[in-house]
């Protein structure tokens, strides 16, 4: 994904987690919020609670690599937050997809164009 595409800044991760609505999954956890932009961006948190640094860096790339399998399909301005449960790591590939996809859909965030 684009790197426009990500949220970066602590104001707008505060700001989505503060005023967002929230989607939950044993995997994910998903917040979303609207922004004034003409495209939509992604954070990615990773607690403590997943363990070491090694494990939270790859709770991460296995949700930014599972993103992009709907980043065609996401309707533009929405700021969005993925937060990683500990599940993620050792559930398989196409589940951790699969959940993601049940979360856009709850969240509406994906085109009904399909």
């Amino acid at each position: 994904m684009n790197r426009k595409h990500r949220l970066t800044s602590s104001t707008d991760f505060k700001r989505v987690r503060r005023t967002g609505q929230s989607y939950a999954h044993p995997l994910l956890v998903l917040v979303v919020a609207p922004n004034n932009l003409g495209f939509a961006r992604f954070g990615y948190i990773a607690g403590r609670s997943l363990g070491n640094a090694v494990r939270r860096n790859r709770a991460k790339r296995r949700m930014r690599a599972a993103i992009e399998q709907y980043s065609d399909q996401i309707r533009p301005g929405w700021d969005a937050i993925l937060i990683a449960r500990p599940e993620i790591l050792s559930a398989p590939w196409q589940q951790l997809v699969q959940s993601l996809g049940q979360l856009l859909k709850r969240a509406e965030l994906l085109d009904d164009s399909e």
